[in-house]
């Protein structure tokens, strides 16, 4: 950060709560209206907050190599606007002699890199700020916020009994305004999942503004597919099952439902499987017939860097390099993902924050099981098209980001995506299973009255 970010950060602040005020009455209801400006104000706070941290606590980081690469780029626009505009729209493969000299400083410039996607994206917002870091920052929890309050949006519909629970959960918790708003893929990525969600819900579901919806809906899915496309891997099985479920449950003809939800299964594990393969094919870390092994590359050295450097590893088991060798971790796995690190394992106080937000997590998990039981708690979830999706997805997500991790630093970030989904399942499940129970006690009441 520099001395110009004392001026122009306040300044952007003015320019986007001045938009945000007079958008709010058009997103918001009497309920969410209370949400809104603090949660913004929480996502611009975890922005500059990541900064200054990895400014002064870490010494560097992710966020000053993006912003490294988005100087470069808008000295190209000083030097020649068409030189800038070409670096913007290059997808990391272009050997233009023209920007030869700016892409010979950039070291993610290359093929379809997904840093470079990002900084690309931090570059456009630089040329409205005089590419100032904080202010690219603020963009980009903006750009975060957006999606993540169209998610919240879709669950106070889904669900309205628990509006306040649902905000808490997505944009209260430590972890998500702090890790998902910064410069950094992750505030992009949890941005696009929000609005595929919603994208997914108003147009599959509602069937509202189908145009529309297909339209964000194929935009936040090409960001993920840009950026963090595991993302969407691991979104898209939880999603269809959603789609199919909620679709079949329309069918007023029980033989013609019955015979429909297989079929319904059936496709959707056809279009699962064709993106699984199709999307990722040639791709070096997703490749389906490459993920074993470069899974167990990235965990081993993310293990050893960890070991040496700050004792935050954690160790599944030794990989094999396959699928069946990652298969075979995975309870393990989305225990860790989300019940770790435990407060004994916090080496430091950003992981003191993540091991409380873990056992948070972990009691709210038990509580329900205690009270409803296991059996019948998983029972209610499986006939429950929305919670189904929420817990698919968010334990397919756990296995594949601890597997892939073996660093509870790199976890705590990267473990964000499913932390709305697995807390806005988890209150929601509550909520549905209290009802269910005093619609149970209403006939025992009116009993008793009548005796």
């Amino acid at each position: 950060m520099e001395f110009s970010d004392l001026f122009l950060a306040p300044l952007y602040l003015g320019i986007f709560y001045a938009v945000a005020f007079g958008i709010r009455g058009r997103v918001t209801n009497h309920f969410t209206k209370p949400f809104f400006i603090p949660a913004l104000t929480l996502k611009f706070v975890g922005a500059i907050a990541l900064g200054l941290i990895y400014q002064f606590y870490y010494g560097g980081g992710d966020t000053y190599n993006y912003y490294f690469h988005t100087k470069i780029i808008y000295s190209a626009f000083g030097d020649s606007f068409a030189n800038g505009l070409k670096l913007l729209l290059d997808n990391g493969g272009s050997t233009d002699p023209a920007t030869a000299k700016y892409v010979a400083q950039m070291y993610w410039h290359q093929p379809h890199s997904t840093e470079y996607a990002t900084v690309r994206v931090a570059a456009f917002f630089g040329i409205f700020c005089f590419n100032n870091y904080s202010v690219i920052a603020l963009f980009f929890a903006a750009a975060s916020f957006s999606g993540l309050w169209a998610m919240y949006v879709t669950f106070a519909t889904i669900r309205p009994h628990v509006y306040k629970q649902l905000a808490w959960a997505i944009f209260y918790i430590p972890s998500m305004f702090f890790w998902g708003s910064g410069l950094m893929k992750d505030s992009l990525a949890v941005g696009a999942l929000g609005w595929l969600f919603y994208a997914l819900y108003r147009g599959a579901i509602q069937k509202r503004g189908i145009i529309k919806a297909g339209i964000v809906g194929f935009l936040a899915a090409y960001a993920l597919l840009s950026i963090k496309v595991y993302i969407l891997l691991c979104f898209l099985p939880g999603a269809l099952l959603w789609v199919f479920n909620e679709n079949n449950a329309l069918i007023k003809n029980q033989t013609v439902r019955l015979l429909a939800k297989p079929v319904f299964f059936v496709v959707g594990g056809l279009i699962a499987i064709y993106a699984a393969t199709n999307l990722t094919k040639g791709d070096d870390k997703y490749d389906v017939d490459k993920i074993g092994e470069r899974s167990k590359i990235t965990a081993d050295y993310l293990y050893e860097t960890s070991v040496k450097q700050n004792g935050s590893a954690y160790n599944l088991g030794k990989q094999d390099g396959t699928i069946g060798g990652m298969a075979k971790l995975a309870p393990q796995a989305i225990v860790t993902a989300l019940f770790r690190p435990m407060i004994f394992e916090a080496r430091n106080p950003i992981m003191l924050l993540s091991a409380l937000e873990a056992g948070f997590f972990l009691i709210f998990t038990l509580r329900i099981f205690w009270r409803t039981g296991v059996v019948a708690t998983i029972k209610f979830v499986a006939t429950t098209p929305v919670l189904v999706m929420c817990f698919v997805f968010s334990l397919i997500f756990a296995a594949s980001v601890a597997i892939n991790s073996s660093n509870f630093g790199t976890l705590v970030r990267y473990k964000i995506p499913m932390i709305p989904f697995y807390l806005g399942g988890l209150y929601i499940l509550q909520s549905m299973l209290d009802a269910q129970t005093a619609k149970r006690r209403q006939p025992a009441a009116r009993r008793r009255v009548a005796a």
